[in-house]
């Protein structure tokens, strides 16, 4: 039992690794993406001021930022949604280490 316990937080630690790092992976095409959008802002300046910029390159810019967006915000949700089922699983592997060690207490009255 306790071989298995010791199992689960393990298994549990390394998903909440993995999640970590995909966060971290998020955050930097974030600040990608950030920059990117900050570029169509300075475009899109230009485009009212009256100067003439490529409205292709514009919408190819915009299509891309969005597609891009839509990846972070998939990859986010699911590097939540592990983070969470690693935290139910570390309070259930918390749980059990405190019915062991209530069990133990009793047997140690006992005798």
């Amino acid at each position: 039992f306790v071989q298995q316990t010791k199992w689960s937080l393990q298994l549990m630690t390394q998903r909440a690794l993995e999640a970590e790092s995909n966060v971290e992976k998020l955050k930097q095409e974030i600040s990608i993406l950030q920059g990117e959008l900050e570029s169509s802002k300075v475009e899109n300046e230009n485009l009212k001021a009256g100067q003439t910029t490529d409205l292709g390159a514009v919408k190819h810019n915009i299509d891309f930022a969005l597609q891009n967006l839509h990846k972070i915000i998939t990859g986010a949700n699911w590097s939540v949604r592990q983070l969470t089922l690693g935290v139910e699983s570390l309070h259930f592997v918390a749980e059990v280490l405190e019915s062991t060690g209530k069990i133990s207490e009793v047997e140690a009255e006992k005798e």
